[in-house]
């Protein structure tokens, strides 16, 4: 997978105006990419719910959005990455209706399902990195 169309556009997240600042980036390149709008919808919302819990879990970090391609379709990837203190069970915070707070309700397992492709990378102590794509299908 490669970036397609430049360098990806970063944006703190540091409270919630951030969150909206976001949100719209994530729609203005699914639109970009010509995403259908139940593809735009998902996609924002998996977004709108990881730039909550990087403000909130995370204490806070930053966005970076970019188009992306396989060589085959575009699509767009985001990712969210904090400095906060980690996920220690990441099999709990995977688990279905499970919440540590009161964000939108989705959870990373939601967050998984309303995307392509989702990884996590997280470690006690060291932050949380999570990167979405949603391809163009």
């Amino acid at each position: 997978m490669t970036a397609a169309g430049g360098a990806a556009e970063v944006l703190p997240i540091a409270g919630d105006d951030d969150v909206v600042r976001v949100r719209q980036l994530v729609r203005a390149y699914a639109q970009r990419v010509k995403l259908s709008l139940v593809d735009q919808t998902k996609l924002v919302t998996a977004a709108s719910e990881l730039a909550r819990n990087t403000l909130i879990y995370g204490g806070g970090g930053s966005a970076s959005v970019e188009v992306v391609s396989d060589g085959r379709r575009e699509g767009v990837r985001a990712s969210f990455a904090d400095e906060g203190p980690g996920i220690p069970d990441t099999t709990l915070a995977f688990a279905d209706g499970w919440s540590s707070g009161s964000g939108l309700g989705l959870g990373l397992s939601g967050a998984r399902r309303l995307v392509d492709e989702f990884d996590l990378d997280t470690g006690v102590g060291r932050g949380t990195t999570v990167t979405v794509v949603k391809w163009k299908r």
